[in-house]
Protein backbone atom coordinates (compact mmCIF):
# COMPACT_ATOMS: atom_id res chain seq x y z
CA UNK A 1 0.00 0.00 0.00
CA UNK A 2 1.19 3.40 -0.79
CA UNK A 3 2.17 5.88 1.75
CA UNK A 4 0.14 8.20 0.88
CA UNK A 5 -2.86 5.84 0.93
CA UNK A 6 -1.61 4.76 4.73
CA UNK A 7 -1.47 8.30 5.57
CA UNK A 8 -5.23 8.87 4.68
CA UNK A 9 -6.33 5.65 6.17
CA UNK A 10 -4.72 6.67 9.03
CA UNK A 11 -6.33 10.04 9.17
CA UNK A 12 -9.88 8.26 7.94
CA UNK A 13 -9.84 6.58 11.77
CA UNK A 14 -8.63 9.67 13.40
CA UNK A 15 -12.26 11.03 12.10
CA UNK A 16 -13.84 7.98 13.28
CA UNK A 17 -12.63 8.54 16.79
CA UNK A 18 -13.17 12.16 16.57
CA UNK A 19 -16.93 11.48 15.47
CA UNK A 20 -18.10 7.89 16.47
CA UNK A 21 -15.93 7.31 19.53
CA UNK A 22 -13.88 4.36 17.64
CA UNK A 23 -10.50 4.30 19.26
CA UNK A 24 -8.08 4.55 16.52
CA UNK A 25 -5.27 2.10 18.52
CA UNK A 26 -8.08 -0.51 19.21
CA UNK A 27 -8.84 -0.15 15.05
CA UNK A 28 -4.80 -0.59 14.13
CA UNK A 29 -4.71 -3.32 16.06
CA UNK A 30 -7.42 -5.06 14.32
CA UNK A 31 -6.26 -4.41 11.08
CA UNK A 32 -2.40 -5.74 12.20
CA UNK A 33 -3.99 -9.05 13.21
CA UNK A 34 -6.14 -9.36 10.19
CA UNK A 35 -3.08 -8.42 7.83
CA UNK A 36 -1.49 -11.25 9.27
CA UNK A 37 -4.11 -13.61 8.23
CA UNK A 38 -4.55 -12.27 4.87
CA UNK A 39 -0.75 -12.74 4.82
CA UNK A 40 -1.00 -16.32 5.86
CA UNK A 41 -3.67 -16.92 3.66
CA UNK A 42 -2.42 -15.74 -0.10
CA UNK A 43 1.37 -16.30 0.72
CA UNK A 44 0.97 -19.51 2.36
CA UNK A 45 3.05 -18.36 5.38
CA UNK A 46 4.19 -20.64 8.62
CA UNK A 47 3.20 -18.74 11.97
CA UNK A 48 5.94 -16.59 12.31
CA UNK A 49 4.61 -13.68 10.46
CA UNK A 50 4.36 -10.21 12.34
CA UNK A 51 2.64 -6.72 10.94
CA UNK A 52 3.17 -3.57 12.56
CA UNK A 53 1.36 -0.02 11.32
CA UNK A 54 3.28 3.26 12.18
CA UNK A 55 0.30 4.62 13.67
CA UNK A 56 1.61 8.51 12.30
CA UNK A 57 2.98 7.56 8.64
CA UNK A 58 0.06 4.47 8.77
CA UNK A 59 3.17 2.05 6.91
CA UNK A 60 2.89 -1.48 6.84
CA UNK A 61 5.88 -3.56 7.89
CA UNK A 62 5.35 -7.25 7.55
CA UNK A 63 7.90 -9.33 9.57
CA UNK A 64 9.46 -13.15 9.62
CA UNK A 65 9.91 -13.29 12.91
CA UNK A 66 12.93 -16.11 13.26
CA UNK A 67 14.86 -17.64 16.39
CA UNK A 68 19.28 -16.66 16.02
CA UNK A 69 20.82 -19.80 15.58
CA UNK A 70 24.68 -20.01 15.31
CA UNK A 71 26.23 -19.68 11.62
CA UNK A 72 26.42 -22.52 9.62
CA UNK A 73 23.72 -24.38 11.94
CA UNK A 74 20.58 -23.53 10.23
CA UNK A 75 18.15 -26.66 10.09
CA UNK A 76 14.68 -24.15 9.14
CA UNK A 77 15.50 -20.92 7.07
CA UNK A 78 11.74 -20.27 7.38
CA UNK A 79 12.03 -20.16 11.12
CA UNK A 80 15.97 -19.61 12.09
CA UNK A 81 18.36 -16.75 11.04
CA UNK A 82 21.98 -17.48 11.46
CA UNK A 83 23.91 -15.10 13.52
CA UNK A 84 25.72 -12.69 11.66
CA UNK A 85 22.58 -12.03 9.15
CA UNK A 86 20.75 -11.88 12.36
CA UNK A 87 23.52 -9.28 14.15
CA UNK A 88 22.85 -6.44 10.82
CA UNK A 89 19.19 -6.53 11.82
CA UNK A 90 19.89 -6.34 15.42
CA UNK A 91 23.61 -6.00 16.33
CA UNK A 92 23.64 -6.98 20.10
CA UNK A 93 21.34 -9.99 19.22
CA UNK A 94 22.67 -13.26 20.63
CA UNK A 95 22.09 -17.13 19.58
CA UNK A 96 18.30 -18.20 20.88
CA UNK A 97 17.60 -14.55 20.69
CA UNK A 98 14.22 -13.49 18.43
CA UNK A 99 14.49 -10.91 15.44
CA UNK A 100 12.24 -9.66 12.81
CA UNK A 101 13.31 -9.70 9.90
CA UNK A 102 11.37 -7.42 6.92
CA UNK A 103 10.08 -8.75 4.25
CA UNK A 104 8.47 -7.10 0.92
CA UNK A 105 5.99 -9.50 -0.64
CA UNK A 106 4.99 -8.68 -3.88
CA UNK A 107 1.59 -7.12 -4.80
CA UNK A 108 0.94 -7.07 -0.71
CA UNK A 109 -0.40 -3.36 -1.25
CA UNK A 110 -3.48 -4.59 -2.86
CA UNK A 111 -4.52 -7.03 -0.05
CA UNK A 112 -3.61 -4.90 2.40
CA UNK A 113 -6.03 -2.00 1.08
CA UNK A 114 -9.11 -4.67 0.80
CA UNK A 115 -8.40 -6.30 4.34
CA UNK A 116 -7.92 -2.79 5.58
CA UNK A 117 -11.77 -1.59 4.07
CA UNK A 118 -12.96 -5.18 5.17
CA UNK A 119 -11.19 -4.74 8.66
CA UNK A 120 -13.10 -1.21 8.84
CA UNK A 121 -16.01 -1.43 7.99
CA UNK A 122 -16.23 -4.86 10.61
CA UNK A 123 -15.20 -3.03 13.05
CA UNK A 124 -17.29 -0.05 13.00
CA UNK A 125 -20.01 -1.61 12.93
CA UNK A 126 -18.97 -3.84 16.28
CA UNK A 127 -17.47 -0.62 17.98
CA UNK A 128 -21.34 1.08 17.16
CA UNK A 129 -23.07 -1.79 18.69
CA UNK A 130 -20.73 -1.68 21.82
CA UNK A 131 -21.64 2.13 21.77
CA UNK A 132 -25.34 1.49 21.48
CA UNK A 133 -25.26 -1.57 23.93
CA UNK A 134 -23.39 1.15 26.77
CA UNK A 135 -25.76 4.27 26.00
CA UNK A 136 -28.92 1.87 26.33
CA UNK A 137 -27.67 -0.15 29.68
CA UNK A 138 -27.61 3.00 31.11
CA UNK A 139 -31.34 3.45 30.26
CA UNK A 140 -32.13 0.23 32.41
CA UNK A 141 -34.45 1.60 34.81
CA UNK A 142 -35.81 4.05 32.69
CA UNK A 143 -38.59 4.80 30.03
CA UNK A 144 -38.27 4.86 26.50
CA UNK A 145 -40.64 5.51 23.71
CA UNK A 146 -40.68 3.77 20.45
CA UNK A 147 -42.86 2.44 17.58
CA UNK A 148 -43.83 -0.47 17.32
CA UNK A 149 -42.83 -2.66 13.92
CA UNK A 150 -44.60 -5.69 14.86
CA UNK A 151 -47.25 -6.91 17.37
CA UNK A 152 -48.28 -10.70 16.50
CA UNK A 153 -49.98 -11.05 20.07
CA UNK A 154 -46.91 -13.36 21.75
CA UNK A 155 -44.13 -10.81 20.85
CA UNK A 156 -43.73 -6.97 20.32
CA UNK A 157 -41.22 -5.22 18.60
CA UNK A 158 -40.49 -1.93 18.79
CA UNK A 159 -38.31 0.67 17.42
CA UNK A 160 -36.13 2.67 19.88
CA UNK A 161 -34.64 4.55 17.00
CA UNK A 162 -30.91 2.76 17.73
CA UNK A 163 -32.02 -0.44 18.87
CA UNK A 164 -34.48 -2.91 18.88
CA UNK A 165 -37.08 -3.08 21.98
CA UNK A 166 -38.20 -6.67 22.35
CA UNK A 167 -41.99 -6.85 24.56
CA UNK A 168 -42.39 -10.22 25.56
CA UNK A 169 -46.10 -11.35 26.32
CA UNK A 170 -45.78 -11.30 30.03
CA UNK A 171 -44.01 -7.95 29.81
CA UNK A 172 -47.26 -7.05 27.88
CA UNK A 173 -50.52 -5.64 29.61
CA UNK A 174 -52.94 -7.58 29.01
CA UNK A 175 -55.87 -5.74 28.71
CA UNK A 176 -53.88 -3.89 25.56
CA UNK A 177 -53.75 -4.52 22.05
CA UNK A 178 -50.62 -3.37 20.63
CA UNK A 179 -50.85 -2.06 16.41
CA UNK A 180 -47.62 -1.36 13.84
CA UNK A 181 -46.84 1.96 14.15
CA UNK A 182 -48.53 2.88 17.56
CA UNK A 183 -46.07 5.18 19.97
CA UNK A 184 -45.87 3.43 23.20
CA UNK A 185 -43.66 3.36 26.09
CA UNK A 186 -42.09 1.18 27.73
CA UNK A 187 -39.64 0.87 30.89
CA UNK A 188 -36.40 -0.81 30.23
CA UNK A 189 -35.44 -4.20 32.43
CA UNK A 190 -32.33 -5.03 30.03
CA UNK A 191 -30.54 -4.69 27.55
CA UNK A 192 -28.64 -8.02 25.68
CA UNK A 193 -27.00 -8.69 22.76
CA UNK A 194 -28.66 -10.85 20.07
CA UNK A 195 -27.73 -12.64 16.70
CA UNK A 196 -23.64 -11.56 16.11
CA UNK A 197 -23.52 -9.12 18.91
CA UNK A 198 -26.72 -6.65 17.95
CA UNK A 199 -27.57 -5.46 21.25
CA UNK A 200 -32.11 -5.14 21.77
CA UNK A 201 -33.48 -3.29 24.87
CA UNK A 202 -35.75 -5.76 26.96
CA UNK A 203 -38.90 -2.97 27.42
CA UNK A 204 -42.00 -3.74 29.82
CA UNK A 205 -45.11 -2.20 30.53
CA UNK A 206 -46.29 -4.66 32.77
CA UNK A 207 -43.77 -3.73 35.76
CA UNK A 208 -44.65 -2.38 39.18
CA UNK A 209 -41.58 -0.09 37.84
CA UNK A 210 -43.27 1.23 35.33
CA UNK A 211 -45.72 2.95 37.32
CA UNK A 212 -43.29 4.44 39.48
CA UNK A 213 -41.18 6.20 36.50
CA UNK A 214 -44.12 7.05 35.41
CA UNK A 215 -44.90 8.76 38.89
CA UNK A 216 -41.03 10.75 38.77
CA UNK A 217 -41.93 11.74 35.39
CA UNK A 218 -45.54 13.67 36.38
CA UNK A 219 -44.92 14.17 39.74
CA UNK A 220 -42.22 17.17 40.15
CA UNK A 221 -42.31 16.98 43.80
CA UNK A 222 -41.02 12.75 43.69
CA UNK A 223 -38.52 13.73 41.11
CA UNK A 224 -36.91 16.43 42.90
CA UNK A 225 -36.65 13.70 46.13
CA UNK A 226 -39.49 16.00 48.20
CA UNK A 227 -41.94 13.18 47.78
CA UNK A 228 -40.72 9.22 48.30
CA UNK A 229 -42.26 6.78 46.66
CA UNK A 230 -42.18 3.44 49.39
CA UNK A 231 -43.76 0.69 47.38
CA UNK A 232 -45.73 -0.44 44.56
CA UNK A 233 -48.09 -3.44 43.89
CA UNK A 234 -49.88 -3.96 40.51
CA UNK A 235 -52.28 -6.42 38.95
CA UNK A 236 -51.25 -4.70 35.35
CA UNK A 237 -54.33 -3.56 33.35
CA UNK A 238 -56.50 -3.16 36.09
CA UNK A 239 -55.60 -1.48 39.50
CA UNK A 240 -52.34 -0.06 40.75
CA UNK A 241 -51.73 0.84 44.79
CA UNK A 242 -48.67 3.73 45.33
CA UNK A 243 -47.80 4.03 48.75
CA UNK A 244 -45.97 7.65 48.70
CA UNK A 245 -44.23 9.40 52.02
CA UNK A 246 -42.73 13.08 52.80
CA UNK A 247 -40.35 14.19 55.56
CA UNK A 248 -41.79 17.73 55.10
CA UNK A 249 -44.81 18.13 57.43
CA UNK A 250 -45.84 20.94 54.68
CA UNK A 251 -46.58 18.70 51.97
CA UNK A 252 -49.18 16.33 51.32
CA UNK A 253 -48.04 13.90 49.63
CA UNK A 254 -50.77 12.55 48.52
CA UNK A 255 -52.54 15.31 47.09
CA UNK A 256 -49.78 16.16 45.38
CA UNK A 257 -49.46 13.03 43.27
CA UNK A 258 -53.48 13.21 42.22
CA UNK A 259 -53.23 17.05 41.51
CA UNK A 260 -55.87 19.71 41.11
CA UNK A 261 -59.03 18.28 40.17
CA UNK A 262 -56.71 14.57 39.54
CA UNK A 263 -55.40 15.93 36.55
CA UNK A 264 -51.69 14.97 37.04
CA UNK A 265 -52.98 11.07 38.36
CA UNK A 266 -55.35 11.23 35.38
CA UNK A 267 -52.13 11.83 33.13
CA UNK A 268 -50.65 8.08 34.54
CA UNK A 269 -54.00 6.40 34.15
CA UNK A 270 -54.22 7.85 30.58
CA UNK A 271 -50.88 6.52 29.75
CA UNK A 272 -52.04 2.83 31.62
CA UNK A 273 -55.14 3.20 29.79
CA UNK A 274 -57.64 3.82 32.58
CA UNK A 275 -55.78 1.26 35.00
CA UNK A 276 -57.02 2.06 38.22
CA UNK A 277 -54.60 4.18 40.77
CA UNK A 278 -55.04 4.31 44.41
CA UNK A 279 -52.01 6.72 46.34
CA UNK A 280 -52.12 6.03 49.58
CA UNK A 281 -49.94 7.44 52.46
CA UNK A 282 -47.61 5.76 53.87
CA UNK A 283 -47.03 5.29 57.43
CA UNK A 284 -44.25 3.51 59.80
CA UNK A 285 -47.31 2.43 61.97
CA UNK A 286 -47.99 -0.65 60.43
CA UNK A 287 -51.45 -0.73 61.53
CA UNK A 288 -52.05 2.60 60.11
CA UNK A 289 -50.14 1.83 56.83
CA UNK A 290 -52.33 -1.56 56.23
CA UNK A 291 -55.90 0.01 56.94
CA UNK A 292 -54.95 2.78 54.16
CA UNK A 293 -53.49 0.26 52.07
CA UNK A 294 -57.09 -1.09 51.65
CA UNK A 295 -58.74 1.92 50.01
CA UNK A 296 -60.97 2.43 49.49
CA UNK A 297 -62.77 0.16 51.93
CA UNK A 298 -63.14 1.90 55.48
CA UNK A 299 -61.04 0.22 58.10
CA UNK A 300 -62.60 -0.32 62.07
CA UNK A 301 -59.59 -1.53 63.44
CA UNK A 302 -56.41 -3.52 62.42
CA UNK A 303 -55.08 -6.11 64.87
CA UNK A 304 -51.19 -7.00 64.23
CA UNK A 305 -48.88 -9.68 65.28
CA UNK A 306 -45.25 -7.57 64.37
CA UNK A 307 -43.22 -10.98 64.73
CA UNK A 308 -45.27 -13.23 62.02
CA UNK A 309 -46.18 -9.82 60.25
CA UNK A 310 -49.57 -10.65 60.28
CA UNK A 311 -52.99 -8.39 60.65
CA UNK A 312 -56.14 -9.31 61.34
CA UNK A 313 -58.43 -6.59 59.88
CA UNK A 314 -61.98 -6.00 60.78
CA UNK A 315 -64.01 -3.85 58.61
CA UNK A 316 -68.33 -3.51 58.31
CA UNK A 317 -70.14 -5.83 57.07
CA UNK A 318 -71.05 -3.79 53.67
CA UNK A 319 -67.11 -3.09 53.46
CA UNK A 320 -66.22 -6.49 53.22
CA UNK A 321 -66.60 -7.07 49.80
CA UNK A 322 -64.40 -3.74 48.90
CA UNK A 323 -62.13 -4.29 50.92
CA UNK A 324 -61.47 -8.04 49.84
CA UNK A 325 -61.70 -6.65 46.09
CA UNK A 326 -63.63 -8.67 43.15
CA UNK A 327 -61.24 -12.17 43.07
CA UNK A 328 -60.07 -11.17 46.14
CA UNK A 329 -57.76 -8.72 44.53
CA UNK A 330 -57.38 -5.47 46.78
CA UNK A 331 -56.78 -7.09 49.67
CA UNK A 332 -53.69 -9.09 47.16
CA UNK A 333 -52.33 -5.63 46.53
CA UNK A 334 -53.00 -4.45 49.81
CA UNK A 335 -50.73 -7.12 51.13
CA UNK A 336 -48.15 -7.36 48.20
CA UNK A 337 -48.01 -3.38 49.00
CA UNK A 338 -47.11 -3.64 52.60
CA UNK A 339 -45.48 -6.81 52.94
CA UNK A 340 -47.60 -8.38 55.28
CA UNK A 341 -50.15 -11.09 55.43
CA UNK A 342 -53.76 -9.38 55.78
CA UNK A 343 -56.69 -11.52 56.76
CA UNK A 344 -60.03 -9.55 56.67
CA UNK A 345 -63.24 -10.34 58.65
CA UNK A 346 -66.91 -8.24 59.02
CA UNK A 347 -68.19 -7.24 62.61
CA UNK A 348 -70.53 -9.94 62.02
CA UNK A 349 -68.19 -12.55 60.98
CA UNK A 350 -66.01 -11.48 64.73
CA UNK A 351 -69.76 -11.35 66.37
CA UNK A 352 -69.90 -14.68 65.77
CA UNK A 353 -66.55 -16.28 66.68
CA UNK A 354 -66.68 -14.35 69.79
CA UNK A 355 -70.18 -15.59 70.75
CA UNK A 356 -69.14 -19.30 69.61
CA UNK A 357 -66.04 -18.65 71.55
CA UNK A 358 -68.03 -17.40 74.68
CA UNK A 359 -70.93 -20.12 74.12
CA UNK A 360 -67.67 -23.04 74.33
CA UNK A 361 -66.48 -21.42 77.20
CA UNK A 362 -69.69 -21.30 79.30
CA UNK A 363 -69.84 -25.38 77.95
CA UNK A 364 -66.48 -25.92 79.49
CA UNK A 365 -67.64 -24.46 83.07
CA UNK A 366 -70.91 -26.23 82.76
CA UNK A 367 -68.91 -29.72 82.43
CA UNK A 368 -66.76 -28.47 85.09
CA UNK A 369 -69.71 -27.91 87.50
CA UNK A 370 -70.76 -31.27 86.82
CA UNK A 371 -68.38 -33.42 87.27
CA UNK A 372 -67.78 -31.02 90.73
CA UNK A 373 -71.35 -31.35 91.75
CA UNK A 374 -71.31 -35.05 91.09
CA UNK A 375 -67.92 -35.56 93.46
Amino acid sequence: MKPVEMREFIEAMEELEKERGINKDYLIESLESALVTAYKRNFDSVDNVKVTIDKETGAVHIYSVRTVVEDNKLEDPLLELELMPARKISPLCNVGDIVNLEIVPKDFGRIAAQTAKQVVVQKIREAERNITFTEYNDKKGEIVSGLVQKADGNVVIMDLGKLEGVMPQKEQIPTEKYKVNDKIRGYVLDVERGVKGIPHAIVSRSHPDFVRKLFEFEIPEIYEGLIEIKSVSRDPGYRSKVAVYSKNENIDPVGSCVGQKGVRIQNIINELNGEKIDVIEWNEDPSIYIAAALLPAQVLAVDIKEDEKFAEVIVQDDQLSLAIGKSGQNARLAAKLTNWKIDIKSESQIREMVEKQMNENNEEENIEDDANNNE
